[in-house]
């Protein structure tokens, strides 16, 4: 039986940046050839879903410059270094939309597992608090408000396009919460 495995032979960073690190690794593959792998490093993030006490989400419109255009997403941020996912989520929550909440963590998953490691943490936010904290200042963030029907509306209608917010919403679907 074959070995499903690639060894690393060589890794070699091409840049590494405040976000994200790329290294280029070579690879003997399990029927023994060679092949070279480019790979995005990346702290991990998270996304909640916030909630509100009528049964809304809140999502956040920004300019996505990788894009080149505005997305509405729900709220996400990187992982600083050593900071716990839960602790991630609500400062991300109450920089984006003001708030804090009562964090359901649903599950975690690789954005991307072919060219990067990013793990991303999916929290669903309930009992919303106002807590704000200012934003980052690169960050000029909009809030929508909008029921999950409305939400499935613009995943369908290709208003919303961010796979993050996509599973998010979802996965609150997925619960029954229509």
């Amino acid at each position: 039986m074959m070995d499903k495995y690639e060894q690393t032979l060589e890794s070699t960073y091409i840049y590494q940046g405040k976000i994200l690190s790329l290294r280029k690794d070579q690879v003997q593959l399990p029927n023994g050839k060679t092949s070279v792998r480019e790979i995005v490093e990346h702290a991990g993030a998270v996304s909640i879903v916030p909630v509100t006490e009528e049964g809304n989400i809140i999502l956040v419109k920004q300019y996505r410059k990788p894009v080149e255009q505005e997305t509405i997403e729900i709220p996400a941020g990187k992982l600083d270094q050593g900071e716990r996912p839960e602790d991630c989520a609500q400062r991300e929550l109450r920089e984006e939309i003001g708030f804090s909440g009562d964090l359901d963590l649903k599950f975690s998953y690789y954005t991307t597992p072919g060219f990067s490691d990013e793990l991303l943490y999916l929290y669903v936010a309930r009992n919303l608090k106002h807590a704000p904290l200012a934003c980052d200042d690169d960050e000029l963030i909009e809030k929508l408000e909008v029921s999950l029907e409305e939400a499935m509306h613009m995943i369908t209608q290709g208003e919303i396009v961010d796979a993050k917010t996509i599973i998010g919403i979802l996965t609150l679907k997925q619960e029954g919460h229509l």
